[in-house]
């Protein structure tokens, strides 16, 4: 219960009750006294006694005097007490920054600036109390929990539990975005479950684990609750100061996250991800989460201040560490226990090409044994779209696809990060919050079977994770910047002007208005001249595409140099374009294919399904085949045209609005083909860092030799997943016949190669049918 001093006169109802007081100054102490002056009055047949809480660890006098109050009786209640100040409700962004400084804190003011709000807000100071409890109810809490003790154990687990209802008490008044874990540690190492498990590993101590969590532990302070907007921002600048958001979404959330915890997983393209999550949650008032980081982000003046942010620093390699992850599973499980929410990248880390990366399931499996352990009747997914019109990243990027490495974090790196972000304007941010996933819908009831299965836990972790996954991208809207990096990369270096970029961007928003596809408002001004021109006004300059104006009428195209980085925006568009991708290279296939044609069709959209499955996401095989069956469905008989082969394919093509292959996927089969032909002659079972350096000194000869479209097929970044391709097809472990079948693969990409040439004869007919009929339009207007 939470209620101002004027209104709690109904608080002490109970014969006996002992009053555990917070007061840290004498005015304090004064209000609180006040208070209990009206609640003797209200209740004159209540007798109670007053105890000061003291902050933090109890010094032995003060702990002696609770364990006398506390064995007056099993019956008495215990009710916790003390002063909240309210901060000013029109503070500015200098005010917020103060509360940083010592002294500043608006929610724990000094005595000067106590004495000035009573004297100027006095309804600003409010008495609070935290829910009442019995001592017999307390000391019950007490037994079942933690792993008991004397009675000064008792007693600290008493004022423990009246610290934490009056932290409830404050939040309940400030709103839901303040809600933080308190008293973690103490909480933890107290409990009966942690230590049943600590005595299983070998050489483990209450001391060490203490240190662990230490480590470990976050929380939001108010402060940091406020600062959050501003700080962001900070990190931010350069993006509009608007987030675009779904406020259906929304509101689905909230009314989601009132009934169960959550885990927030979100894309992650960005060092700023990390900053977004917190934004979006303190601006459309929603519980705080506490987002996971590596700690090798925890450098400087960075860590504590991330830490007091809802920052958890985990280790990396922790495979040798039976005791760091049990203290990170426990960890888990009381956030999860507690109703805190959790937040962290579902793929692990930042995805350098634009497209999602696999999940990576290691904290997953955390949040998982804490449900089936019971700690939860059910946990929330909540899938998390961030998206972005540019980033200033793509540079880093870039150097990683050419080889380069890793600039290690620090306080230069994260000086010079924040400089970059203000250079120059990059649009908005993008966040959706799709539909959540049930974790009780996949791993069925707590205590269920899968809690001593660890197979098929594992296998439903998978399924449940790319159904995260696969929601994030479907909400993922399409971006104007993407959609034109698509474009200009298809030309090879060749440049476009205006018009020739307006009308053939309008087959894509077509398509994709078509499939209800969600789109940036960006993407949808690309229906008109000005939003093309914006558009690419906004990426001329090297970033990364060139404006030329020497001639009659400006041009745009993308560089060689610039390739890379706009092949990582053209990458984030392409789950919207995957499936009719497919759908092209299906039809090139069946033309040049002798007999069954409809059976050639769909064996080979199922055969580049199966060797895309390392760089994309697909819904199942089932799905699949129906989301073809329908894209197809819009042409006339074109099972018939299929069947018939040779022109009436051609016709089937031409007609296809728009052609997207070569955009979009090219790119990836040559990566795969380059090191398919670097295994020609490469060693059975050859390491990953050999054959990515083979790749790439083959892909530069190749660039060279105008044997692949662009550089951007030569990236480390590429030949990983083509690495993960080829092993799959069984081509790196030694066998009799190697070599036949490492030919035979080389022999198919190349073939898919020719089917991606034939897709792009059709629609260069298509572009210059398309010119021509532009022309002509140019000519009849000033007669009309």
């Amino acid at each position: 219960m939470t209620q101002p001093a004027a209104n709690t006169s109904a608080v002490l109802t109970a014969q006996d009750s002992l009053v555990l007081a917070s007061m840290e100054s004498g005015i304090e102490t004064q209000l609180v006294l006040e208070w209990l002056s009206r609640q003797r009055a209200g209740n004159p047949d209540v007798t109670f006694d007053v105890l000061k809480l003291p902050p933090g660890d109890a010094p032995p006098t003060a702990l002696n005097l609770l364990v006398d109050q506390l064995e007056s009786g099993e019956d008495r209640s215990i009710v916790p007490v003390r002063v909240f100040w309210l901060p000013a409700p029109d503070r500015g962004r200098a005010a917020k920054l103060a509360g940083l400084l010592p002294g500043w804190d608006p929610y724990h003011p000094n005595q000067r600036r106590q004495r000035q709000i009573l004297h100027k807000d006095r309804h600003r100071a409010r008495v609070v109390t935290g829910e009442a409890a019995t001592v017999s109810e307390l000391r019950q809490q007490w037994r079942d929990t933690t792993v008991g003790g004397d009675e000064r154990d008792f007693a600290q687990f008493v004022m423990r539990r009246a610290i934490l209802a009056l932290e409830r008490a404050e939040y309940r008044i400030l709103g839901p975005q303040y809600k933080s874990p308190r008293l973690m540690k103490p909480e933890i190492l107290a409990s009966t479950r942690f230590r049943a498990g600590l005595k299983k590993i070998p050489g483990a101590t209450v001391e060490e684990a203490g240190k662990m969590l230490d480590e470990l532990a976050t929380g939001w302070s108010r402060v940091s609750v406020d600062l959050v907007s501003v700080l962001a921002r900070a990190i931010c600048r350069g993006f509009e100061p608007e987030i675009d958001y779904d406020a259906f979404q929304i509101a689905a959330m909230r009314t989601g996250l009132e009934l169960h915890p959550a885990v927030l997983l979100f894309s992650h393209r960005s060092y700023i991800d990390g900053a977004v999550v917190p934004v979006a949650m303190q601006e459309n008032r929603l519980p705080p989460v506490h987002v996971f980081a590596g700690i090798n982000l925890s450098f400087g003046l960075m860590g504590p201040l991330l830490r007091r942010s809802g920052v958890i620093f985990i280790r990396r390699d922790i495979a040798d560490n039976p005791l760091y992850k049990y203290v990170l599973r426990e960890y888990v499980g009381y956030i999860v226990e507690k109703r805190f929410n959790l937040s962290w990248s579902i793929e692990g880390t930042r995805s350098r090409t634009g497209k999602m990366l696999p999940p990576k399931l290691g904290l997953m499996s955390y949040v998982a044994n804490a449900y089936l352990d019971g700690r939860s009747e059910d946990i929330l997914l909540q899938p998390v779209s961030i998206g972005f019109d540019q980033l200033h990243e793509t540079a880093e990027y870039a150097a990683y696809a050419r080889g380069g490495e890793k600039t290690p974090e620090g306080v230069l790196w994260l000086y010079n990060f924040i400089k970059a972000q203000g250079e120059r304007n990059y649009g908005k941010i993008y966040v959706r919050f799709p539909e959540a996933v049930s974790m009780r819908q996949y791993l069925g009831p707590p205590h269920g079977p899968l809690a001593q299965d660890d197979d098929a836990k594992r296998l439903a972790l998978q399924k449940m994770s790319f159904e995260v996954a696969w929601r994030i991208l479907r909400a993922t809207p399409v971006t104007a910047t993407g959609l034109v990096c698509a474009l200009l990369l298809t030309t090879r270096g060749a440049a476009l002007t205006l018009d020739q970029l307006h009308h053939t961007l309008q087959d894509s928003l077509d398509y994709l208005e078509r499939k209800n596809t969600p789109v940036s408002n960006s993407a949808l001004r690309l229906r008109t001249r000005d939003g093309v021109r914006a558009a690419v006004d906004a990426l001329s300059n090297g970033h990364p595409i060139t404006r030329v104006d020497s001639g009659r009428e400006p041009v745009w195209l993308i560089a060689p140099d610039k390739e890379h980085a706009a092949a990582f925006y053209r990458n984030s568009v392409i789950h919207a374009f995957l499936e009719t991708s497919i759908v092209e290279l299906a039809l090139a296939h069946a033309r040049h294919t002798e007999g069954d044609r409809m059976e050639a069709f769909w064996s080979q959209a199922m055969r580049l399904r199966d060797l895309l499955k390392f760089d994309f996401y697909f819904a199942d095989s089932t799905a699949f085949r129906d989301n073809i069956a329908e894209e197809m469905a819009w042409h006339d008989d074109w099972e018939a045209h299929v069947a018939t082969g040779g022109a009436a394919i051609d016709a089937l093509l031409f007609a296809k609005r728009p052609l997207m292959s070569d955009a979009m996927l090219r790119v990836f089969f040559e990566a795969y083909e380059i090191v398919a032909d670097v295994l020609r002659d490469a060693p059975a079972d050859v390491g990953q860092k050999e054959l990515t350096e083979s790749a790439l000194g083959v892909g530069q000869q190749y660039v060279a030799q105008t044997r692949v479209r662009s550089s951007e097929s030569v990236s480390t970044l590429l030949f990983a997943t083509a690495r993960q391709v080829v092993a799959d097809q069984d081509l790196i472990a030694a066998a009799p016949d190697l070599a036949e079948r490492r030919i035979a693969f080389r022999r198919e990409l190349r073939a898919i190669l020719r089917d991606f040439g034939y897709v792009e004869h059709i629609a260069r007919n298509q572009f210059v049918a398309r010119e021509f009929q532009a022309r002509e339009e140019r000519i009849a207007r000033p007669a009309g």
